[in-house]
Order: structure tokens, then sequence, then C-alpha cells
């Protein structure tokens, strides 16, 4: 009976998880994964985990696609790409002034 206890505090604490990872704009499945496997502090994780549309951005040379600053090679060309000396606005600061 213990053992459903445990299940029923990990499945929680997973879900609270995911729903805090997506909310930040990461996955769902990993951060539910993470905070149902390790219950307190894979959901404090999560918390303290960046938002992913408040990151900079920039543009890779080779194809234009947008990727984030921190981002070594574009995933849709390939190409190895520099520390670049401008970057582009994060996308959630881009919503604030359409708003």
């Amino acid at each position: 009976m213990q053992d459903m206890g445990l299940l029923v505090i990990m499945f929680f604490f997973g879900l609270a998880g995911g729903i805090v990872g997506r909310i930040k704009g990461s996955s769902f499945f990993m951060w539910f994964m993470i905070s149902g496997l390790i219950p307190f502090i894979g959901l404090l994780t999560a918390i303290c985990y960046r938002f992913e549309n408040q990151e900079l951005r920039r543009q890779c040379p080779g194809c234009g696609h947008v990727v984030k600053l921190y981002d070594a090679v574009c995933m849709r060309c390939g190409e190895e790409l520099e520390f670049p000396d401008v970057a582009i606005a994060p996308e959630a600061s881009i919503r604030r002034r359409a708003a």
C-alpha cells in the first residue's frame, strides 16, 4: 500500500514539473520524467530553469534561420555558428511590444 502512495506522489510531482517546464517553453515529457523520478528536487529544478522564449537569438549566415544565441550549430543547414556581434531580441519581448 505504501508503494502506491509513493507512485501517486511521483506522478503528481511529475505532472507539476511537466506543466512548469511546458510553461517555460521546454519539453513537458522531459520535465515530467525528471520531476517524477526525483520528486522534490526535479520540480525545484524545473521552477529554476530558464524561460526559452526569453533567450536572445541570432540568424544563421548560411540559411537565414533564426536560432537561439547559445546554439553552436544551425539545426536546419548544419553550419557551425560563431558568436555574433549583434543578437536578435527574445521572442517574449517582441510579443510584449505587439500587445
